[in-house]
């Protein structure tokens, strides 16, 4: 099929517009499709990317020089070759780099804390035991925020749990 712009050169992009439930389909060669701007040729998609777009972290080919090197006592990899990879380089980084990995961890894992995996024998006691655990912190909120209605509530909660324990 020739290109239907300028009838010379073969149509090798297709364009598909969809415009008040009406279908508008344009073959352009490459050349067309660039004068009418609608192809945009840039380097091909890296690992890289796709890695750091899910992290939130923008790809940075080259280091910034107003950022302040954080690097690794261990490994020696600094956060920005973090941010380029994807990838930590030792367990050290997760202490050097704290704070910044957290929201990247949470978004991907969903949480910051490992749990592990639980025998099905014991699943409910810890289960039970996090939910106590839970409720004391709750409680101890309460009585810092004097709201000793509802830290009341929380104190015969974890007792009836911790009765259902025994």
């Amino acid at each position: 099929m020739l290109c239907q712009k300028c009838q010379k050169r073969v149509a090798n992009i297709q364009f598909t517009q969809i415009i008040n439930n009406n279908k508008h389909v344009l073959y352009l060669c490459e050349n067309c499709a660039k004068e009418e701007g609608k192809l945009k040729i840039g380097p091909p998609f890296s690992i890289n990317d796709f890695f750091s777009g899910i992290m939130g972290v923008p790809y940075l080919s080259s280091v910034s020089p107003h950022s302040q090197e954080v690097i690794c006592n261990t490994c020696k990899m600094s956060y920005d070759d973090f941010k380029k990879t994807g990838k930590i380089g030792c367990a050290d980084c997760y202490k050097t780099y704290g704070e910044k990995l957290m929201p990247l961890l949470k978004r991907l894992h969903g949480n910051v804390q490992y749990n592990g995996k639980i025998p099905e024998k014991i699943y409910s006691r810890v289960k039970a035991s996090r939910e106590i655990r839970k409720l004391k912190e709750q409680l101890n909120v309460c009585i810092k925020n004097e709201e000793y209605e509802k830290a009341a509530q929380i104190r015969d909660k974890i007792k009836e749990m911790e009765a259902e324990e025994i």
